[in-house]
């Protein structure tokens, strides 16, 4: 099987990792993904430090392999979850919506690997000054928040900018993906909506099966005006909040109109009413596995497609 140095950087088996995704990445999913060999990933979100606690707890009980947890930077309760992951002394961290860098010195001391999320190249050379491990370049065509760059045109541009290790997010969910984003320079890859659809995840029947039902054109970018755009499932909700949204709504209504709305989707199955983030690259998924089996069978796939290609050579 393909190895990395982010293979040797996390002391993982496989160079994926999973999508820190709020709701959804739970100690069941982030656990079972890091026992089959990749980096399973505690999606914090708003979580209070003692929910947050538990989580890790929970991990740990299920298995000895390294497992990350994904901070949002914006969350009420950032700083007192980076005193957990300090205390807990979580092996690797992820981060979006900000800059870590006032809290990288403490996460060295116990060994923490920090690596971001960017969504831009200017964001990425920002970052690096603050001794991060690796960075993860996201690109548009993932589920929940977005930049607006695609991973194909991000990816490279972060790889040739930067010296540390790149993990590319976005659009890829099979072994095809996996071998593109190495060819573009990466050295690992994140999912979140292939890990959505596993046996392991908490997600409710409805979400999950409107992921399978889902096509190339089903997902919509809302939140554009806000400076905060997120990419759903075109549903009611997104029905209602872009027409609040290009009519003169104020941000506090189009705050309150996605208030609790993820949760709606994701754990209470109003997938009409609810938040259905997902990525662009869900109309190509058929079917939940367990997390092993997805992994397996993506790096399988990828080697083949990476032996194939040198037919090109000939």
């Amino acid at each position: 099987m393909i190895k990395t140095d982010i293979c040797d950087l996390l002391q993982i088996e496989y160079p994926i990792f999973q999508g820190g995704m709020a709701w959804l990445g739970t100690a069941e999913l982030a656990s079972a993904v890091s026992e089959a060999g990749g980096l399973g990933i505690i999606g914090a979100g708003h979580m209070p430090p003692d929910v947050f606690r538990n989580e890790i707890h929970k991990v740990k009980e299920r298995t000895s392999k390294p497992f990350g947890c994904n901070i949002m930077l914006m969350s009420p309760f950032v700083k007192e979850v980076m005193e957990v992951v300090v205390e807990e002394r979580v092996p690797v961290i992820t981060t979006g919506a900000g800059n870590p860098g006032v809290y990288i010195p403490a996460l060295k001391e116990i060994g923490t690997k920090v690596i971001p999320v960017v969504a831009s190249v200017l964001l990425a050379k920002r970052l690096l000054r603050g001794g991060i491990d690796a960075l993860i370049a996201e690109g548009t065509e993932s589920g929940g928040h977005v930049g607006d760059i695609t991973t194909m045109a991000l990816l490279p541009q972060v790889v040739d900018a930067v010296d540390v290790p790149v993990i590319a997010a976005g659009g890829i969910a099979d072994g095809r993906g996996v071998a593109a984003a190495f060819a573009l320079g990466a050295h690992a890859v994140q999912m979140g909506t292939r890990f959505v659809l596993s046996e392991e995840c908490i997600a409710h029947e409805n979400y999950k099966n409107a992921v399978l039902k889902a096509k190339d054109r089903s997902t919509v970018m809302t939140g554009l005006t806000t400076g905060h755009p997120v990419r759903i499932i075109d549903n009611q909700l997104a029905h209602k909040y872009k027409n609040l949204e290009f009519n003169g709504g104020s941000k506090e209504e189009l705050e309150n109109l996605g208030a609790g709305t993820l949760r709606k989707a994701a754990i209470e199955g109003d997938v009409k009413e609810g938040s259905v983030m997902i990525g662009q690259i869900a109309g190509m998924l058929q079917d939940v596995k367990p997390c092993k089996d997805i992994i397996v069978d993506i790096m399988t796939e990828a080697e083949a497609v990476i032996n194939n290609l040198q037919k090109f050579g000939k």
